[in-house]
């Protein structure tokens, strides 16, 4: 299967969200819904796909490593997969264990039947509950953090699997979105402070749950509102029914969705996300502005704050950099060489507007650095004048441990450099970050030190719940359990 990240191609310097979700109830042939809504939310998880149906009677699974589309465009893999209710699943993953069995939904035979989930997050306290539940007699086959959800509605003593789960979610900190498929019916949660997104939407009776709102534009549905933070939703033959079994807290929504993560075309918050990202490049040409020749984004993350740096600071906008939508992983291992070229076949200069300009180069973001080197080089390579490099979010200085592919600390350029340091290292003449508040207010905030609105420990350090893992000395196996899913 087609997966992305040719050689060392420029994504392998980009954080990335590890996963989408997608569930629906009450349509016919409920798999081939929730295959085009992962379809749709390929960019949250590129590396293995997932589908459990429900027939009324008998659960079905397929999973795959690979691509949605040549996994499941197949006649006889969708026939596979009856039933009216369904919960599917992409997966990212870049370190640790790359392997079928953490690919998800997980399924497993509970005392009263099926349960299948796909979990959109990431457990900070994963590590000790399975050790207590290891203790306990419990088996893992995966190494994977959400089966320990599993394990713990299976050990709980509470009446229905509602119960079981609600119980099992009081157990947990960190970040979820889940869908979960039991006899009982689909139900979607989200955490208590909503850090990963969930939205619900209806497609004639059925009712839908998705990642993002392009997954439910897809498949022709309406978007009918966002999961609240905490609430748990049901829906089955008797309706549709909302709890909100948690403890009130204030929400903290990744910022990084409206950075880097959605698809432009996505509402988050209530927002057009393209209409944020062109917002954030406006309030980064008024924070950091340059005299220059073009405003070159770096695609294709880097276009709508391109365009907004462009309108704000009167610079022409201009596609510098031209990307091939059509490279794959190879299937044979190069030279150390041909590997090194590789991060051309999927992006290029446009030379003969390059040449002689003085150019400024619009990214999301800065983790590694090894993209901005490259991407720099290949602006002086073409004969730009001079080269300024503008990041659409603050320094990236701290792990995430909430479901983001996130190097560890020490990886982090930022985090280990100033920015006139860094600005030497990948050789630009110029390099600024959009500030902590100018991200807010693009979003249309005013940050609360004291209680952020939204969860931005990747650019400040102030995480919203306890890191038990990491507390407790265990952060290699945090960040291990975070990429093996």
């Amino acid at each position: 299967m087609l997966t992305t990240n040719p050689f060392e191609s420029l994504d392998g310097d980009k954080l990335h969200e590890e996963c989408g979700i997608f569930g629906i109830w009450g349509a016919d042939n409920a798999a081939s819904f929730v295959a085009l809504g992962l379809h749709a939310l390929q960019h949250r998880g590129q590396e293995a796909a997932g589908v459990t149906s429900y027939d009324g009677a008998h659960f079905h699974s397929h999973r795959a490593m690979g691509h949605v589309a040549g996994n499941f465009d197949r006649d006889e893999v969708m026939r596979r997969l009856p039933g009216r209710a369904a919960i599917g699943h992409v997966r990212y993953s870049t370190t640790g264990e790359t392997a079928l069995r953490n690919v998800q939904p997980l399924y497993a035979e509970l005392n009263d039947g099926g349960f299948a989930v796909g979990h959109n997050g990431n457990l900070s306290n994963a590590m000790k509950l399975r050790r207590t539940l290891n203790r306990r007699g419990s088996i893992f086959q995966s190494t994977s953090d959400t089966e320990v959800i599993i394990h713990l509605v299976a050990t709980s003593q509470a009446a229905s699997p509602t119960d079981r789960l609600i119980d099992a979610l009081k157990q947990i900190e960190g970040a979820y979105s889940l869908v979960v498929l039991t006899e009982e019916g689909l139900i979607a949660c989200r955490d208590p402070l909503g850090i990963r997104p969930l939205v619900m939407g209806k497609l004639g009776e059925a009712t839908i749950f998705a990642s993002e709102t392009v997954a439910l534009d897809v498949i022709g549905a309406s978007f009918i509102r966002e999961i609240d933070p905490g609430e748990l939703v049901i829906v089955n033959g008797s309706g549709i029914r909302s709890f909100c079994p948690f403890a009130k807290a204030d929400p903290r929504p990744c910022i990084f969705e409206h950075v880097y993560f959605s698809r432009p075309d996505s509402i988050a918050d209530g927002t057009s996300v393209y209409e944020v990202r062109k917002r954030i490049g406006a309030e980064l040409s008024r924070e950091a502005p340059v005299e220059a020749d073009l405003v070159v984004p770096v695609p294709d993350s880097g276009v709508p704050a391109a365009i907004g740096y462009s309108q704000e600071s009167g610079i022409p906008f201009e596609l510098g950099i031209i990307r091939s939508h059509y490279v794959g992983r190879t299937f044979i291992q190069p030279s150390q060489e041909v590997r090194h070229l590789g991060v051309k076949l999927k992006h290029n200069a446009n030379s003969a507007l390059i040449r002689g300009k003085r150019v400024v180069l619009i990214d999301d973001s800065i983790v590694r650095g090894t993209t901005s080197v490259k991407i720099v080089q290949m602006m002086r390579d073409a004969g730009a004048r001079e080269v300024h490099m503008r990041i659409a979010s603050p320094p990236t200085k701290f792990s995430c441990f909430y479901g983001v592919d996130t190097p560890e600390r020490a990886k982090l350029l930022a985090a280990q450099m100033s920015v006139e340091a860094m600005a030497d290292y990948i050789n630009a003449d110029s390099l600024a970050f959009i500030s902590i508040d100018g991200l807010y207010r693009a979003l249309g905030d005013n940050r609360d030190p004291a209680q952020p609105q939204r969860c931005d420990a990747c650019f400040t350090g102030d995480y919203p719940t306890r890191l038990t893992d990491v507390e407790e000395n265990d952060p290699a196996a945090t960040l291990a359990l975070a990429a093996a899913r």
